[in-house]
């Protein structure tokens, strides 16, 4: 049974700060350029306590960590953080454009407190593994600051859309902030208790597979269990029982994925016509006009991915459409579950990256050799700038990530890309 909860918020007041000099991108998002243009912001930007810069004379006693510690009690002391009268809900909406498209969407949510689940109870799912260095660096966050600045982007199935219609107002909403991608996030909220009463009761028989957020939610289960072991019983309703989450349904038309494209480098022993002529084995491949650019090349490939599993194969001669042998993959991943054979990424990191390419599985999990890019054209340059090979990807379908999720699976490493993310700071569980 996934159990759901209000809660009072911890929020920028807004008649003192500009939500857009406070909010961030999600902690593992923000890079050292973005963590500098957030410094210049404010001196209250909520980066200071997620991704703090580090000091030379940092030591046990004043770190980053402790530094987040002394931020969030200033700010809370100060005012510019105040809590919110009553237990809520958070109904979230995102307007953007779709990545490489000129498409409008919108993707409807609601942030609210998700009890933390052992993986075990078969309520909360994950689809891909976690590393110890962030868990260990969020779970010292949490330590200090005993409080959640992120949401854990969880899905969970709905397909008549019944929270949806529960949260639809005509009201302008509580917060509402454009943010450096040109999305458009809003929030209200929700503290009628016949709306948060309905909302619990419609959750209670659904699942939660974890979209983003693997290492925050297993970041909150481990500091759940040492705070349960500390006391030395369950307290079910301890402020550490529960993690701040956004619930988005997976049927929603805003749900968008992108592909996250591979691109190999480094490697000296490469031979183009060698990798082409090992690839044929498996895969059909056409030249494509040379003059081709990344925007005809992803339309090409999406049309070509409605037939069947499809890459384009980018190295300095020019572009490759490869199209799968359905018989001869199948053949050479026998050995996998059969939902996983069917994954584009499964067959790109078994066939052309480890067996044509000889990176091995350890390898591309430590990033040797193979980088990650979610822009076509970034990718494209890549090659032209010295990479071996580019390979461009279609995106996984909820319908896959779900399946091999429910099953107890996990798929490799970048294989999902939930856009657009959800932002820090909006709101902010405080444990204390």
């Amino acid at each position: 049974m996934a159990e759901i909860a209000p809660f009072k918020a911890l929020r920028y007041d807004t008649h003192q700060l500009r939500l857009e000099d406070v909010v961030t991108q999600p902690y593992d998002k923000i890079t050292p350029e973005m963590q500098a243009r957030y410094y210049e912001l404010s001196p209250h930007n909520l980066v200071r306590i997620i991704r703090g810069r580090e000091g030379e004379t940092d030591s046990d006693t004043f770190n980053v960590y402790t530094r987040a510690q002394e931020y969030l009690y200033d700010w809370r002391a100060g005012g510019l953080l105040k809590q919110d009268p009553e237990p809520s809900f958070y109904f979230y909406s995102q307007t953007f454009t779709v990545p490489g498209t000129r498409d409008l969407a919108e993707r409807r949510g609601f942030i609210g407190l998700g009890r933390i689940q052992d993986y075990s109870d078969k309520i909360v799912f994950r689809h891909e593994q976690t590393l110890a260095k962030p868990r260990a660096d969020r779970l010292n966050l949490l330590r200090h600051a005993k409080a959640h600045f992120g949401q854990i982007f969880m899905l969970y199935s709905d397909p008549e859309a019944a929270i949806e219609k529960l949260l639809e107002t005509e009201e302008e909403p509580d917060m509402a902030v454009l943010d450096e991608y040109e999305v458009l996030h809003r929030v209200w909220r929700v503290y009628d208790p016949a709306i948060i009463e309905a909302m619990q009761l419609h959750m209670r028989d659904k699942k939660l597979l974890i979209a983003d957020g693997h290492h925050r939610y297993e970041t909150a289960l481990a500091y759940r269990n040492e705070r349960r072991e500390k006391a030395g019983a369950v307290s079910p309703n301890a402020p550490y029982e529960f993690v701040m989450m956004t619930f988005i349904r997976m049927e929603s038309r805003g749900l968008v994925i992108l592909p996250t494209h591979r691109i190999v480098h480094g490697l000296l022993d490469y031979d183009r016509e060698r990798m082409l002529e090992a690839s044929r084995k498996f895969f059909d491949i056409q030249r494509i006009d040379m003059r081709t650019e990344s925007r005809s090349a992803t339309t090409l490939l999406q049309e070509a991915g409605q037939g069947g599993t499809a890459f384009v194969a980018v190295i300095k001669q020019g572009p490759y459409l490869l199209r799968a042998k359905k018989r001869a993959v199948q053949e050479a991943l026998s050995t996998l579950p059969p939902h996983q054979r069917e994954l584009d990424v499964i067959q790109l990191h078994k066939i052309l990256l480890e067996r044509v390419l000889g990176i091995s599985e350890e390898a591309i999990r430590n990033q040797d050799h193979v980088k990650y890019e979610r822009d076509a054209f970034e990718a494209i340059s890549q090659v032209r700038q010295g990479a071996n090979v580019a390979f461009l990807m279609n995106p996984a379908r909820i319908e896959q990530v779900r399946d091999i999720a429910f099953s107890g699976e996990v798929l490799p490493q970048k294989s999902t890309d939930f856009y657009p993310k959800l932002l820090s700071g909006m709101t902010i569980y405080a444990l204390e």
